[in-house]
């Protein structure tokens, strides 16, 4: 359905919200690119990695996930800044600092797609199989992941998107945060984790938890979705950065509660997890023989929808930002930005990430696509902290809407943390 200039039927509901409005509960009823983000960006191998933290330091690390949340906060905010000051998108951003960026991302997303592709159904496989063994073998519980999370992605448009993602994360919220409840936190230790520490061999431990908890590259598709949703003006940005808290605040909670359930479950028992999407397994194990099948089996539903949710994220997301590059690099910046979810480059990179990575099931992850990845990979994050400081501080955008001293302070902050992380990568990739 198209109005009478031949343009998309979700594009004029987006034109309808020309302001925001005054009220506070209406306010609060348009919350959703950022609980889109925190869906997304919280993974199985985030929680993971909060969990292991738990189990081997205490509540020691707490602070470094409230830092963390407050990072991504700030590098969030500055990607829809950079959009509703403009009215430019992040590509077009990129693309201003020069021709060195579009390669280096255009190489990235291709590779990026490719692995994770594999890498989200595998995660998503792993609770189906354990939740419904000798039904099917692993590798169709990956693909029929992928497939589904395509098929909803390309068959509906941003709003619909975004209420299934509150589902998802209302599901996992009371799962994962009724958990922590359940193995009864003891408050006073907890309460000392907030107190920065750093204990003798966590000081990667510590740093990845910092900046590794709440997504990547999804981070940049955070403007996208504020646009997706009718935000287009800086008239937004108050809403806009309320929306981006209670996202991170969302993903704060959660990684809490992880930290709560390794810190409390398997922190006293000395009870070591397996890294990777497995650990979650392990810790399922645990969860069955201590408190029985029920809680075990809705903690294996909480695990399906949050690796679910970063499969439709992504699949939502990161094409969004695969079709805005498409669209630079043809010369067509000038051209209305608004129907990215109905371009042949969104759908073809959405099938990108379903099905040219099933053949990692049959054929495993070469050693140099895995090389590339990570090395790639790696700079991302510096990449994008570093190119909002340039971005913000610039004449691109209105002088009132440049970064002032919190922000550039938060975003050197999140650039140098992410610059120790790259070269930490690095060398565990050459050596």
């Amino acid at each position: 359905m198209s109005d009478t200039n031949g343009r998309p039927a979700h594009t004029m509901e987006a034109e309808t919200q020309a302001a925001p409005p005054s009220g506070t509960a209406a306010r609060w009823k348009l919350i959703g690119p950022g609980i889109v983000v925190a869906a997304t960006g919280v993974g199985a191998g985030d929680l993971v990695a909060t969990l292991i933290a738990g189990s081997r330091f205490g509540y020691a690390l707490l602070w470094a996930a409230v830092v963390g949340c407050v990072v991504k906060i700030a590098l969030a905010e500055g990607s829809a800044r950079y959009h509703l000051a403009t009215g430019s998108t992040m590509l077009e951003g990129w693309r201003s600092l020069g021709q060195w960026t579009s390669w280096y991302f255009g190489i990235y997303i291709v590779i990026w797609g490719f692995v994770y592709g594999a890498t989200a159904m595998s995660a998503t496989a792993l609770p189906l199989a354990a939740l419904f063994p000798d039904v099917l073998p692993f590798w169709a519980w990956g693909a029929i992941s992928g497939i589904l999370g395509a098929a909803f992605v390309l068959m509906n448009r941003y709003q619909v998107f975004e209420n299934a993602m509150k589902l998802m994360i209302g599901l996992m919220f009371v799962i994962v945060v009724g958990l922590a409840i359940y193995v009864s936190p003891n408050l006073g230790n907890a309460l000392t984790g907030l107190v920065p520490t750093v204990p003798e061999g966590s000081i990667f431990y510590t740093l990845g938890l910092i900046g590794g908890v709440g997504g990547t590259i999804t981070m940049a598709s955070y403007g996208y979705w504020v646009n997706a949703k009718g935000w287009r003006t800086p008239e937004w940005m108050g809403l806009m950065r309320l929306d981006n808290r209670v996202g991170y605040i969302v993903t704060g909670i959660f990684v809490i509660a992880m930290l709560v359930v390794g810190a409390e479950l398997l922190y006293t028992a000395q009870i070591t997890l397996q890294g990777g999407d497995r650990g979650l397994l392990d810790l399922d194990e645990v969860l069955r023989e201590r408190f029985g099948n029920f809680v075990s089996t809705m903690f294996l539903i909480g695990f399906v929808a949050t690796t679910f949710s970063s499969i439709l994220g992504v699949w939502h997301g990161v094409s969004l930002l695969f079709a805005d590059f498409v669209r630079n690099v043809r010369g067509n910046a000038g051209r209305d930005r608004r129907d990215l979810e109905t371009t042949n480059a969104f759908r073809f990179y959405v099938l990108w990430l379903t099905f040219p990575p099933m053949l990692l099931f049959l054929i495993g992850r070469p050693f140099a696509l895995i090389i590339a990845y990570g090395a790639f990979g790696a700079f991302f994050m510096p990449f994008l902290a570093l190119t909002l400081i340039w971005l913000l501080n610039s004449k691109r955008v209105p002088a009132e809407w440049r970064s002032g001293w919190v922000s550039n302070g938060l975003l050197g902050v999140a650039a140098a943390l992410f610059i120790v992380l790259c070269l930490n990568e690095i060398v565990g990739l050459i050596f």
